[in-house]
């Protein structure tokens, strides 16, 4: 389910969800009550900390892609990884969250590598508890 709405949404196929307004499995079937509200408060985000712990991620930086997502992606697509750790939190995740189509998330994650800085990560870090409970906030 997850792969097919990937493969839909990176092709600008997959359309807004009506009920919700966001590119985002909403009611996906294979997660529990319990699951959803870990989704809906972000909680399910914690176990990365230990990603960054030993060094395989960054606090701030694009969000990691899973194989079979960046099988689809276009040439263009790969430079949102160039220079960077994959982070808990980023660019994209404070500014567009799931209300984002995926090439103006591509976009997003260029324009933090482009100009990456300590400053440009603290502000993210500093605006990401608030873009969480915004209605922007996780699914």
């Amino acid at each position: 389910l997850h792969k097919q709405f990937m493969k839909d949404f990176i092709k600008n196929q997959g359309s807004v969800n009506s009920e919700t307004k966001i590119f985002k499995l909403v009611k996906d079937p294979r997660v529990t009550p319990i699951g959803r509200i870990l989704r809906k408060t972000s909680l399910d985000e914690i176990p990365q900390f230990f990603n960054v712990l030993f060094g395989d991620m960054s606090l701030v930086g694009p969000r990691p892609a899973i194989p079979y997502e960046t099988e689809e992606y276009d040439a263009w697509h790969k430079r949102r990884f160039l220079g960077v750790k994959p982070g808990i939190t980023g660019f994209w995740q404070v500014y567009g969250r799931s209300t984002t189509a995926f090439d103006a998330m591509i976009r997003m994650d260029i324009h933090y590598c482009r100009n990456w800085s300590p400053i440009m990560d603290l502000k993210l870090l500093l605006k990401t508890p608030f873009s969480l409970f915004t209605a922007k906030g996780a699914y």
